[in-house]
């Protein structure tokens, strides 16, 4: 008995046991297949009118087809008979509902459809189901070669045909197509600054070109030593390229060429002098100027600058300058990971639609691209634009996904809405109270309306763009059968944060022999990375927190301030201030739900997290110690110096400074109390394995007791099914104080698939 025993609540006591083993790995196998009529994304074919999707049934799925003008649907092939021509193919059993495909692709006028199975891209034609393998599938990207990408080094052919730019002795040339003899354009280039071959842009007019000259910064190596290799017994070394906060980054100097008569410009830099990176250079369609994005370095100026092609002279369409930070990621609407930067050229660039929060929400403006005059706000109101879907020029709108227009809903549910150019006719194209995700048909004539909330199944709509009307319910979940099974969704729970006034949003996830008579210590799973919101909001089977539940835990997750799709203020506390990890809102939030449940047992809290959620899961421990009391930390990015340089200057800001420091969990490490394990890959790729490996050097240093478990070969995640167990043991051991199964004794679980995060 471990002497953690005596201090648990009797209620307790039976926690953490064999059996909770058996039925936490076996949840996905109990629960599989009992989920029915539950569509997935639907797919239009080409520019038809005509989509299909997969739905489940029960104990597999099937091929939906549908015709959106018609209102016909019937299965997108005959499932029985191409299951019998494909088992025959590999020698094996599939049924009409186990295909071993999960997507398919219509070709040759919907004759037939194309697919992967077991590596390969097959063909079937449907009028006959003659199948054939035709190539093998593009690799999955397992593991890593240490090369870097391979960029073409063939000569820019002019528009025209006539010309091709190419680049000898780090100077730009210019040839006729097909002659040997070449005219040089510059004479500025050299070893230490040389002309990019891949950035040279030529004018649509074929008599102009432009093109960065590049003075190379440090090209940073980080190394790797697979231990353990499948195909030989010796280690393998390794190396990539990865920049880290603070390194020299390379100089782009955009340069104008005219071709004939001979003429170079160099652009002045006053508007753009310290770039973190600058985009690709794009040419007007008349040729009268091109533009390219500045970022500055620390991401603090953000601007669209247009370089007259007659001259060289350089201009800001639009500027930002926030405060904090500008998210100058592309806006995809993604919760997890989409950043805040629209830009929708009008009329050449003469207007500009774009998105800024200027007003303190993401939001979209126009420009008047000659004057650089906001024409006016286009969107406004406490909640945010998310993505632009489609710009229709010809009725001046703009279809777009935002969130939290609804008072009283969850702010984080995306919804999709049209609204004119000049911000009037704002009209929206779903209601349901869930999240959406919405499909158009090339014409955008009709969409499909695909939606659900973690507690209530997926629903697909086909609905006509027009009106809103809809034309069909396609399909809409069951989850009667889960629910007999003893499966239950998770609680949704809202709490106020540090400010008094503004909803945290979370999930509570309980074992399915709850009993609210007893006692449960909490688990927390973590990732406060800036870039995105991980709270789940779409209905979900399995999860990792659900298994981790099973063995007597409450298991929650909750997205705090400093995380993405809230206000500009929301985001911003995560602004030289990663440390801060939302800890103060989700503190409080943990206090409310134990308010309301006597069974949520906050004198006993652990929390988890895998790389960003890593750094916050052992930051947890160390600057909340009164808190939370055991940590599981994923191959954390600890100091986020030694991370990689977009993700943290972006949050941290550039110059290097004290911020850094005070969000160490390395420099801070001295400061640990609780139970800890590391865990970390040796082929983490993502963020280096160094970063782990120093926490722990650290916590040596401070003479602090802690668990640390290297993987080999393992890259960046959690560990798979080891790691995972491991991380349920650490919990059992540490939060319910009883010993784990005696893995090394023999003890066997019958359905361990393990491996969810």
């Amino acid at each position: 008995m471990l002497p953690g025993l005596l201090l648990v609540p009797l209620a307790a006591v039976g926690q953490g046991s064999q059996a909770d083993y058996e039925r936490a790995f076996g949840l996905a196998e109990r629960f599989a297949g009992l989920l029915v009529n539950a569509p997935e994304q639907p797919s239009w074919i080409g520019e038809t009118s005509r989509l299909w999707y997969r739905k489940s049934v029960l104990g597999g799925n099937e091929f939906v087809l549908v015709d959106a003008a018609t209102l016909e649907k019937r299965a997108a092939f005959d499932h029985q008979r191409l299951a019998s021509v494909l088992a025959a193919a590999r020698d094996t059993v599939y049924t009409a509902i186990t295909l071993p495909f999960t997507a398919i692709e219509f070709v040759d006028l919907e004759a037939g459809i194309e697919f992967t199975m077991a590596d390969s891209i097959w063909r079937c034609d449907l009028a006959n189901y003659e199948c054939r393998n035709l190539r093998p599938a593009p690799p999955r990207g397992r593991g890593f070669s240490g090369r870097q990408r391979e960029e073409s080094d063939e000569p820019r052919v002019s528009p025209d045909g006539r010309w091709e730019a190419f680049i000898r002795n780090y100077n730009v040339h210019v040839r006729q197509v097909g002659a040997d003899e070449a005219t040089v354009l510059s004479m500025d280039g050299s070893e230490g600054d040389y002309y990019e071959l891949q950035s040279i842009q030529w004018s649509p007019d074929s008599r102009k070109l432009a093109a960065y000259r590049v003075k190379p910064g440090h090209r940073r190596l980080v190394r790797y030593i697979e231990s353990s290799p499948e195909d030989q017994l010796q280690p393998k070394y390794m190396e990539r390229e990865y920049a880290k906060p603070g390194d020299v980054l390379d100089v782009q100097q955009p340069v104008l060429f005219h071709v004939d008569p001979k003429a170079q410009f160099v652009v002045e830099t006053t508007l753009f002098p310290n770039a973190y990176r600058n985009s690709q250079l794009v040419w007007r369609e008349d040729s009268r100027a091109f533009t390219f994005e500045y970022n500055q370095r620390g991401h603090q100026v953000y601007r669209v600058i247009e370089v007259d092609a007659a001259n060289g002279t350089a201009r800001a369409v639009i500027s930002e300058e926030p405060e904090t930070f500008f998210y100058y990621r592309d806006a995809n609407g993604n919760q997890r990971d989409s950043g805040k930067k629209f830009r929708y050229d009008l009329d050449d660039g003469r207007e500009v639609i774009w998105m800024s929060e200027r007003d303190g929400w993401s939001h979209l403006y126009l420009y008047d691209g000659v004057t650089g005059a906001v024409i006016r706000q286009i969107t406004r109101g406490n909640w945010v634009v998310r993505n632009v879907e489609w710009v229709d020029e010809e009725n001046h709108q703009i279809w777009f996904s935002a969130g939290g227009m609804h008072p009283g809903r969850d702010p984080y549910f995306l919804h999709y809405y049209r609204v004119n150019f000049d911000g009037t006719g704002l009209k929206a194209l779903t209601e349901a109270d869930g999240d959406h995700s919405v499909s158009f048909s090339a014409d955008h004539q009709y969409y499909v309306d695909l939606w659900s909330r973690v507690d209530v199944a997926p629903v697909a709509q086909l609905k006509r763009a027009s009106d809103q009307e809809i034309l069909l319910e396609l399909e809409r979940g069951d989850d009667t059968a889960l629910l007999e099974a003893g499966w239950r969704p998770p609680e949704v729970f809202t709490a106020k944060g540090r400010d008094g006034r503004t909803d945290i949003w979370g999930v509570i996830f309980r074992p399915t022999d709850f009993d609210p008579a007893g006692t449960y210590p909490v688990i927390e799973n973590i990732y406060a990375g800036p870039q995105g919101s991980f709270v789940p909001k779409t209905f979900s089977v399995n999860s990792g927190m659900r298994s981790q539940a099973e063995l007597g835990f409450i298991v929650v997750q909750m997205d705090g301030m400093g995380t993405n799709n809230r206000s500009k203020a929301f985001h911003d506390v995560a602004w030289k201030n990663l440390g801060d990890a939302g800890f103060p809102d989700r503190i409080l939030w943990h206090q409310a739900v134990a308010a309301k449940y006597p069974y949520y047992d906050i004198s006993r809290v652990g929390i988890y997290g895998t790389s960003a959620g890593g750094q916050n899961s052992l930051g947890g421990l160390l600057f909340h110690p009164d808190f939370y009391k055991v940590a599981v930390s994923a191959v954390g990015c600890h100091d986020n110096r030694m991370d990689k340089i977009w993700w943290n200057e972006l949050w941290m800001s550039w110059p290097l400074g004290p911020q850094y420091d005070a969000s160490s969990n390395v420099v801070n490490a001295h400061l640990l109390q609780g139970q800890l394990l590391l865990i970390v890959g040796e082929l983490d790729t993502n963020v280096d394995p160094s970063s782990t490996l120093q926490v722990a050097n650290a916590l040596i240093e401070a003479d602090k007791s802690f668990d640390l478990l290297f993987i080999p070969g393992a890259g960046h995640g959690s560990g798979g099914r080891y790691g995972e167990r491991k991380r349920f043991d650490f919990f059992v051991q540490h939060l319910l104080g009883v010993a784990p199964p005696d893995w090394n004794g023999g003890v066997m679980l019958s359905s361990y698939e393990g491996g969810s995060e």
